[in-house]
């Protein structure tokens, strides 16, 4: 499964050496974390998520076929996507 995902990740972005995914053992079963170039990460999840959302189907079918769960998370860097400053409420004095 993890070549799987390798191979189609490496397939849609601009940077595949920079690709980097590990397989963490949960409870609840089989957790893979997807670490990229930031610049990536849009196309990885593409338009409102369709892309991440059809790589997940197909990686959960895939493991349930074998009787197995899976989960995919894309792990943004440290500081990574910029969020707007949150205005300060007016205060009432």
């Amino acid at each position: 499964m993890k070549a799987f995902i390798e191979y189609v990740v490496k397939e849609l972005v601009d940077f595949p050496e920079q690709v980097d995914i590990r397989e963490v053992d949960g409870e609840r079963g089989m957790l893979f974390e997807l670490r990229l170039n930031p610049s990536d990460i849009g196309k990885v999840i593409g338009k409102s998520g369709r892309t991440i959302t059809a790589i997940r189907t197909l990686l959960i079918s895939a493991a349930a076929k074998n009787g197995k769960r899976v989960m995919l998370e894309i792990i943004e860097p440290e500081g990574g996507r910029q969020r707007p400053p949150v205005a300060d409420a007016p205060s009432n004095s």
